[in-house]
Order: C-alpha cells, then structure tokens, then sequence
C-alpha cells in the first residue's frame, strides 16, 4: 500500500506539472524549486524528484549546476510524446495543433498508403477489413465508438506500410483524430466508411497511385471539416490559442 501511495503522489505531480508547462501556466526558464513543489503537493521530495526525471524525459525540464531545475526552452519538449499531446488539449482545444497535424499528415499519410499497397500482407487485409467494417457498424453509435473504429483503420494502414519510423507517427495521429472530434464533432456516416474503403480497395489491388490519392482525398476532406468547425467556432466567440 505505502508503494502504490507513492506512485500515486508521483503521478499526481507529473501530471499537474506537465500539463502547467505544456498550456502555459509555468514559463519556459521558470525555475522549479522541489521543496516548494514538495509543500505544494505535499509529498516527499523524492515523489517530486522521480516526478521530475519523467518531466525530463520528455523534454519538458532541464536542470543546471548551481541553478537547479528549469522548465525547458518549447524547442526541447517531445511534442509528440502521448502525455505531452494529452496534456496540450487538457485545458482546451488547440487549433493550432490541428493544423500542424494536418499538415503532417497530408505529408506522411498518402506516402504510407503507397507503401501499403505495395507491402501489404494478408494479415494486414484482415486487419484492414475488419477496421473497415467496424467503421460502418460504428456509424449512429457513440461518439467514441465511431473513433476508435477510425483509429483502428489508420493504425491498420501505417502498419501494413511496414516503416518502423512510419508506425511512430500512430500517436499524433491518434491525439489528432482525438481532438479533431472533440472539435468537430463530426460522426461517421456511409460516405466517411466509403473514402476509407476506397484507400482499401487500392491497397488490395496492389495500385500504390490510387492508395496515394485516394488518402490524400480523405484527409483534404478532414482538414476541410476542421476549417468549417473553426468558423463556427469563431462565430460562437471561441478563441484561437
């Protein structure tokens, strides 16, 4: 019990403190004082150490001779790391993000279904028709059945690329598709399972020009919808971060 104590207090500052860096709250160069952090969370300075070694894993802080710990430069963080990307939308949608992604993703994405139609294996067919299919079963269900049947189908396709640098891409895609529906609050419909089965279709013929454009057309219209959601957005009195 004392274990699972301390890794509860543990997890309780990484996760307050990174999300304070990532939106803001703390600065970059702002010094980080670990017994003023141990009498804010009221845990020991060794939660707020090992606490900290994580924040420094991921770029988020650094530390110096004399001067001690410091939330690191932006340029330093590992924007792609999961807790930081989850981080980054805990206080609110980052729109910012989703056109970064967009753009990174009409960039990696169509190349990726290249490289699946000329790579793919049974095995990353089935996987693929079964993604398909819980795609089109998803559709009028919740909201998060619906994306996690669209994650399925992406992770599906960047595997059966078979690029390990590709594949690591699967976590800002899936923060991503995350976030755009929270932004967008688009659901699946036939049309959406049919744009997918076209990315299928060119995969299982082996046809890598019409796998790369067919999802180039698919995210262009994902990015359009994102556009969409960003004027309403704006004529609700949202605001761009």
């Amino acid at each position: 019990m004392e274990e699972i104590g301390r890794a509860g207090a543990h997890d309780r500052v990484v996760v307050s403190l990174g999300t304070a860096i990532v939106n803001g709250v703390i600065a970059p160069d702002d010094d980080l004082d670990v017994v003023a952090l141990q009498e804010r969370f009221g845990v020991s300075r060794t939660a707020v150490r090992e606490a900290l070694r994580v924040l420094a894993a991921k770029g988020l802080v650094g530390a110096r001779p004399r001067r001690g710990t410091f939330v690191a430069p932006r340029e330093q963080w590992s924007l792609l790391d999961a807790d930081v990307l989850r981080w980054r939308f805990a206080a609110q949608v980052d729109e910012v993000f989703l056109d970064e992604l967009g753009e990174v993703r009409l960039t990696i994405e169509p190349a990726v279904a290249r490289m699946a139609a000329l790579r793919r294996t049974d095995r990353d067919l089935a996987a693929l028709e079964d993604a398909l299919t819980a795609m089109r079963e998803a559709a009028g269900r919740p909201t998060g059945d619906q994306v996690e049947a669209d994650l399925a189908f992406h992770h599906a396709l960047l595997r059966a690329a078979h690029n390990e640098l590709m594949a690591r891409m699967a976590t800002a895609i899936e923060a991503g598709l995350r976030l755009r529906d929270q932004f967008v609050h688009a659901n699946l419909t036939s049309e959406s399972a049919d744009k997918h089965a076209e990315v299928l279709l060119a995969v299982r013929r082996q046809r890598p020009k019409a796998a790369e454009t067919a999802m180039r057309a698919l995210i262009e219209r994902s990015i359009a919808d994102v556009d969409i959601a960003k004027k309403i957005h704006a004529e609700q009195g949202g605001h761009r971060r």
